[in-house]
């Protein structure tokens, strides 16, 4: 009998202030349980960080919104408790999020420190309905983890992240291709996926308002006024995914990425730069640390007004090397970029692969076969000796640190650790 797909989407419920929660009552043996009361987890306002990284429900409330500064929140809510972020606990329990979704299924996906996919095709079997199974998978990962998720089923990627991003918390919802004009069309534009502000805002100059305004516009005319771009949204709105989840012998990360909130307004292409390079340098070790190659670099950018806007650009070739990957987000920053004061930068890769293939002329591929040679030397000499020891020298004396860490540094340094020991 013919199999039909069973994806599902697992995101947990505001996650860095869940894990947090979860970790100071199991192992601190704290009796204040944070998601209960109005609090947040916070960066330092010190140091420019000072946003909201996650909220309770309680503090949702008082419409307290992730990514809006400290401040503000506290206005809304004067009792507000600010927690500071423990990034070393969130990236293990997110390890041990994948590790124990992988006794169920060996077709684990991470799409993000917090969300991943799960193939469950053809395993009725053994855990009944897949509505009834999900139900009884999240009331597990409660119980035995501490926190809770939404999980979305769908016949793909795309659908079943749609439907886990519905009600929440810990809820369970279905968005199969039949319930699309019920369930998805109804909903704001931009609640598709990949739809942000620009495009959001070009479709709604061309009178697309809805999913289902979008699904019912010509695929041509989108194509006209959107590209590729169009495309590829139209899709999403009929509910098509050409994508597959990813077995696993393939690596861990679908993607890599790293971002820094600035303690300063950045208004030089040169300093930006700066900074790029620097997220650059923790993503490109993060991806050879894995044994990885990856085929799409990204930009984000929040301005001082906090409006976000991002970019995308497959390269001609999977790789690993740190400036190859900082060439690209130069240029999709040059594009990108229209002058504003910068609060935040992101760098983001996708479809990594443990695959590398060569589309460059003979003169590229021998250049960055050199420079990653070169980066392997350098990480070996970081494990060994700690990843202040060898830095480039535009960042001697400056102001901006040579490997922007955040979640990315944790991750880094346990990859360091364990690649040492590996070595040993």
């Amino acid at each position: 009998m013919e199999k039909h797909p069973i994806i599902f989407h697992i995101d947990v419920n505001s996650a860095f202030l869940s894990w947090e929660a979860a970790y100071r009552m199991q192992v601190l043996g704290e009796e204040i349980d944070i998601r209960t009361i109005p609090a947040v987890i916070g960066g330092s306002e010190a140091e420019r960080h000072g946003i909201v990284l996650a909220k309770s429900t309680p503090a949702k409330r008082y419409k307290i919104q992730t990514g809006e500064p400290l401040a503000h929140a506290r206005k809304k809510c004067p009792n507000l408790v600010i927690v500071p972020p423990t990034y070393s606990v969130y990236v293990d329990s997110s390890r041990r999020f994948v590790d124990y979704l992988k006794q169920f299924t060996p077709d684990v996906e991470p799409y993000s420190i917090d969300e991943v996919f799960c193939d469950f095709t053809g395993t009725e079997h053994l855990y009944g309905k897949p509505e009834v199974w999900a139900r009884q998978l999240a009331d597990r990962i409660r119980d035995t983890l501490g926190f809770t998720v939404n999980i979305g089923i769908s016949s793909n990627r795309l659908l079943a992240k749609m439907a886990s991003d519905f009600e929440k918390p810990d809820k369970v919802h279905t968005l199969f291709p039949a319930e699309v004009p019920s369930k998805m069309w109804p909903l704001d534009i931009r609640e598709l996926f990949f739809v942000g502000k620009a495009s959001e805002q070009k479709l709604r100059t061309l009178g697309i308002h809805t999913i289902g305004d979008l699904a019912r516009t010509d695929k041509d005319f989108l194509r006209h006024h959107l590209k590729k771009h169009g495309e590829t949204i139209w899709d999403f709105a009929h509910g098509i995914d050409h994508g597959e989840i990813t077995k696993e012998s393939t690596p861990q990360n679908k993607g890599y990425g790293n971002s820094i909130t600035i303690s300063y307004d950045v208004t030089d292409a040169d300093t930006a730069r700066m900074i790029l390079l620097s997220l650059c340098e923790t993503v490109g070790a993060r991806i050879r640390a894995d044994k990885a190659y990856v085929g799409v670099v990204g930009v984000t950018i929040t301005d001082h007004n906090f409006h976000h806007t991002s970019h995308q650009k497959a390269l001609p070739a999977a790789t690993d090397v740190t400036y190859r990957i900082y060439e690209t987000a130069c240029s999709l920053f040059d594009e990108l970029w229209n002058g504003t004061p910068i609060r935040l930068l992101g760098v983001f890769t996708s479809r990594a692969t443990e695959e590398q293939s060569f589309q460059y002329s003979l003169f590229e591929t021998d250049k960055y076969e050199r420079l990653s040679k070169l980066d392997k030397a350098i990480d070996s000499i970081r494990g060994k000796y700690g990843e202040d020891s060898v830095q480039r020298a535009c960042f001697v004396k400056n102001r901006q640190t040579h490997m922007s860490g955040g979640i990315n540094k944790a991750k880094r340094t346990e990859h360091t650790k364990r690649g040492h020991a590996e070595g040993c």
